[in-house]
């Protein structure tokens, strides 16, 4: 079986063929665009596949996507580039025989099982078992999904937690709300655990601090991509308002991705999806990560219990999507 798979993100779209052979997927002709630069899926699907040569009728009949937004029926309103995306549409425009969407998030889920030793990085072991499981994923936004273990199998499921309200702890975290609700009204936690959240927190600090942010900092701003600017600043120890910038990021990962696990009772693993986890995976091991994981008060050894795990394998949403398909 060959599905043309696509992982279509706030920031970037990645789209391959999937060749299904029994239980195995392997990828091919992997190309990945900035989703941005298109007015909607059907054109840059249109535009891969006129780039690599591939025709639906004949390479690849069948089409999963993996949409960064919720789902439902065969549409997705997607949460941050303004496409209606439509699975109708996409067989009609396109040619496939038929389309699957599904969000990210759950395709990631698909994909798990799919991964191998070296596909990820161990935080933390927890205890030998097996159970429900659950991914949480910090990139442009802040994916959440779930994986229930019927006692031979796991079956992902969507949800869309990043989007669950904030909840402060302590002075500074008060702060930080009462800051955001200014600008947003209502503060979701992807509005801290994410890269725009990385940058929400950086732009709180300054205030609390009463600091203002360097030249050379600024410059690295204008020039990319401002969380990965910050993230590198603080690794760099050049900047004190970057290095609590991700410190407190990290902290706050930790605390959501224990609430996730909490809530699913994960005890086959939690696992960490998205860009940010592998990009600052050493910075992520240093930080107060597992200390907010586990501080869930009398459930705190029951935590300690649950797997945490770093998916490192950036292709995991495009072999979920293929798997998601092949079930079908």
């Amino acid at each position: 079986m060959r599905v043309l798979v696509g992982d279509i993100g706030g920031t970037k779209t990645g789209l391959g063929v999937a060749v299904i052979d029994g239980s195995g997927v392997s990828l091919r002709g992997q190309r990945r665009y900035p989703s941005g630069a298109f007015a909607s899926l059907e054109a840059i699907v249109g535009h891969y596949l006129e780039e690599t040569g591939q025709t639906p009728a004949t390479d690849c009949p069948l089409g999963a996507f993996a949409i960064a937004g919720p789902v439902e029926g065969r549409r997705s309103k997607t949460t941050n580039l303004p496409w209606d995306v439509d699975a109708d549409r996409l067989e009609g425009a396109l040619g496939f025989q038929r389309v699957g969407l599904l969000n990210d998030l759950e395709a990631v889920a698909w994909g798990v099982p799919a991964l191998g030793p070296d596909d990820l990085a161990e935080l933390h072991p927890g205890a030998a078992g097996v159970g429900h499981a659950c991914v949480v994923a910090a990139g442009t936004g802040l994916g959440q999904a779930g994986l229930f273990w019927d006692g031979v199998r796991h079956h992902p499921f969507a949800t869309e937690g990043g989007h669950t309200d904030f909840a402060p702890v302590d002075e500074r975290e008060f702060a930080l709300l009462r800051h955001l609700q200014q600008r947003f009204g209502r503060v979701s936690w992807e509005r801290v655990v994410s890269g725009m959240g990385i940058a929400n927190l950086y732009a709180f600090l300054l205030t609390w601090r009463q600091t203002v942010t360097p030249d050379w900092l600024a410059a690295a701003f204008a020039a990319g991509d401002q969380a990965a600017a910050i993230a590198t600043a603080a690794a760099a120890g050049r900047c004190p308002i970057c290095v609590e910038t991700m410190e407190m990021f990290f902290g706050l990962y930790g605390r959501e991705a224990g609430n996730m696990g909490l809530k699913h009772l994960a005890m086959g693993g939690v696992y960490l999806g998205g860009g940010i986890a592998p990009k600052n995976l050493e910075a992520l091991r240093s930080s107060r990560f597992l200390e907010g994981f586990f501080a869930k008060g009398r459930m705190e050894s029951l935590m300690r219990r649950m797997p945490v795990r770093v998916i490192l394998c950036g292709d995991t949403p495009l072999l979920g999507a293929a798997r998601y398909m092949a079930a079908r």
